[in-house]
């Protein structure tokens, strides 16, 4: 922000906006404007909600930049709302999928700061996998989310040491629903590949590997990354697993990943490391599980005490010692 615009403190602290934004996306107003309904009677008929209350939500949207009121009572899709129509964008927004155990997460917040410790359980009884397991709806809008719908499709494009001549294995640890797993196996045949998660999670992977035409090259394995993983692959993956962990938890995973590497497998750790010199953020997997997105320098001491080298900056590999 330039140094002459001083934010506003209301915008800042304005809660109502972000929860029309929920609520619209919930309700597919914009799949209702797009169908032709327009009329605000006959939307709310649509969405199934009272009419004076949505006009109202859509009155304060229009006023926001989401949404136009051409006549009054009458509404249409500008460039923003357009967005709301992408599945994508919906899948973090809509209240009853993992947008609303998002959205509600943060109201937990006051006590995470307070502790460092996450506090979900206060709001949904359960910490945030066994709650995913107890709501197999909800977890499945979370393994949309993290897969190629909600992230499109994962680019294999990352360089490695010596370059992925002498790579024949990957295990892809805590790799979801195998959206780069698969990613990797489609640009290079020579790979076989395993993937490692929740067992309700890899049982929806079949699909991605399928159309991605490597389901012949695929082991799936459903298990918890803290549970002894298959040994004696080349490659080690972990994308997106270390920064939802507390330093413990970390630990024991690359403990595992270790164990299973040796004597000459390597940890490859993806999109869980930062600069040493980078400004720290507040993201939801810390309000969510206590996680923490490590710089290179805690990263390092981290891996040692793992019995690893660490090597590089975003892309990092560590080698069993």
């Amino acid at each position: 922000m330039p140094k002459h615009q001083v934010p506003n403190l209301s915008d800042l602290s304005d809660l109502c906006t972000p929860w029309c934004v929920h609520v619209a996306a919930t309700l597919r107003i914009a799949d209702h404007i797009a169908a032709g309904i327009t009329d605000i009677n006959e939307l709310a008929a649509a969405a199934g909600c009272d009419a004076g209350s949505l006009h109202s939500l859509l009155g304060h949207l229009v006023g926001k930049g989401l949404f136009e009121e051409p006549a009054p009572g009458r509404f249409a899709l500008n460039e923003t709302a357009q967005k709301l129509l992408d599945p994508a964008q919906r899948l973090g927004l809509d209240l009853d999928g993992i947008g609303g155990r998002f959205a509600h997460a943060w109201g937990t917040l006051l006590t995470y700061v307070r502790t460092g410790k996450p506090a979900y359980r206060e709001t949904f009884g359960l910490p945030f996998w066994e709650d995913l397991d107890a709501h197999p709806d909800i977890a499945a809008s979370f393994d949309a989310l993290i897969g190629p719908i909600g992230h499109s499709a994962p680019t294999p494009e990352f360089q490695i040491t010596g370059g992925w001549e002498s790579v024949r294995t990957v295990v892809d640890v805590g790799g979801g629903t195998g959206a780069l797993l698969a990613e990797i196996l489609r640009a290079r045949p020579e790979v076989r590949g395993t993937l490692v998660d929740f067992p309700r999670t890899v049982a929806r992977s079949g699909e991605i590997f399928q159309a991605a035409g490597v389901a012949d090259r695929v082991t799936v394995v459903g298990q918890s990354f803290f549970d002894p993983l298959p040994a004696g692959a080349d490659l080690y993956l972990l994308k997106k697993v270390l920064n939802n962990w507390p330093d413990r938890e970390a630990l024991a995973i690359l403990n595992r990943c270790a164990e299973a590497a040796r004597p000459a497998g390597r940890v490859v750790v993806l999109s869980s490391v930062s600069p040493d010199d980078a400004p720290r953020q507040l993201v939801m997997e810390m309000v969510l599980l206590g996680g923490k997105q490590r710089t290179v320098s805690e990263f390092r001491e981290l891996a040692r005490a793992a019995g690893q080298q660490p090597s590089g900056t975003f892309v990092v590999e560590c080698g069993p010692t």
